[in-house]
């Protein structure tokens, strides 16, 4: 089989794609998965991207989507030809023990998806969402999840919330279009007036452009009639966090997701605590999340944005492009 393997000392030109021996037949409690597609997201692209970040001989991707071809005994739930998921942290089955690190996430202290197949143990995988591709099953992993997670499980949202939304990654359409199918608005941001037109014809009830209007979390108050939105998906960090907190309600609920601004910066404590808000730090999510999110899925009727997908041995370019921001939703690996 074909997978790719990260070469120290790490970088993009350090992906190399080998012919290696197919995993072994699938043991007690394990499953053999054809690995059809992987989606790319910022956590990849820093173990990818940066030298020294990976172990020698890493296989990359958190993210995989594929079908089931043998099983082995004790298995319950699962059968031949089945389309499964991988999960982000393997290990999290259910419950509070979040973990706070990525020591066990494939792709960055364990090998990934990027080859073809893999032998695992089966609780290490769900289900996919029923009658999609593999590329759009390979989005709920890391990104997918995520969203669920701030708005559903943590933010616990509701019909008739205002949710504000940052930028045009994975997350953030994820959860532009979960809070549109839970009947809540959007507030969408963006750089770009095209995307901010993309963003509003998938649902988004406002779109702020950040750059020609940098005090956004003001307009955000402005236009819901200065009573301030009820969740803000934050992915940004310390660059976006003070604008977030001003566009809060007294008690919303911030859910602090990504680092692109950065690793640390000030936090304005001070009108954190007078608007008496909730600020969340999360990672993806447990199994259990992932299983209640599938069957969400399965009902909701919504579709993953895909805006490209790229062959495995492509999967440099893919980066590439992943770093030009210039993408809308989520890029594709096809295995």
């Amino acid at each position: 089989m074909q997978q790719i393997t990260i070469k120290a000392p790490g970088g993009l030109d350090n992906l190399t794609l080998a012919e290696v021996a197919d995993p072994a037949a699938p043991g007690p409690g394990e499953i053999t998965v054809r690995v059809r597609a992987s989606s790319l997201n910022f956590h990849d692209y820093i173990v990818a991207s940066t030298p020294g970040s990976a172990f020698d001989g890493r296989i990359p991707m958190a993210d995989g989507a594929g079908t089931i071809e043998a099983i082995g005994s004790g298995v319950d739930g699962f059968a031949v030809g089945d389309q499964v998921v991988s999960c982000f942290f393997p290990d999290w089955q259910d419950g509070d023990a979040r973990p706070c690190d990525f020591a066990r996430t494939p792709g960055d202290g364990i090998d990934g998806f990027a080859r073809e197949r893999v032998t695992l143990p089966a609780s290490w995988f769900t289900h996919a969402p029923r009658g999609w591709s593999h590329e759009e099953a390979a989005t709920i992993t890391t990104a997918g999840l995520t969203a669920w997670r701030a708005l559903v499980v943590d933010a616990q949202i509701k019909a008739g919330d205002t949710v504000a939304v940052l930028g045009t990654g994975g997350v953030s359409i994820y959860a532009l279009q979960l809070a549109k199918a839970m009947r809540a608005k959007v507030i969408a941001t963006s750089s770009s007036d095209a995307k901010l037109a993309r963003l509003r014809d998938l649902g988004a009830d406002h779109v702020i452009n950040y750059r020609t209007n940098p005090a956004w979390g003001e307009e955000m108050q402005r236009l819901t009639g200065g009573r301030g939105v009820d969740i803000v998906v934050e992915v940004g960090g310390p660059v976006t966090l003070a604008q977030s907190i001003i566009a809060g309600r007294p008690g919303a609920h911030i859910a602090l997701i990504g680092v692109l601004t950065g690793l640390s910066g000030e936090v304005p404590t001070v009108n954190l605590m007078v608007r008496q808000q909730r600020l969340q730090g999360l990672i993806v999510g447990s199994r259990k999340h992932q299983d209640d999110f599938v069957r969400a899925l399965d009902v909701m009727g919504l579709r993953p944005v895909i805006d490209s997908s790229f062959a495995l041995a492509n999967l440099a370019d893919a980066f590439r492009h992943e770093a030009s921001g210039t993408h809308f939703g989520k890029i594709c690996v096809t295995i």
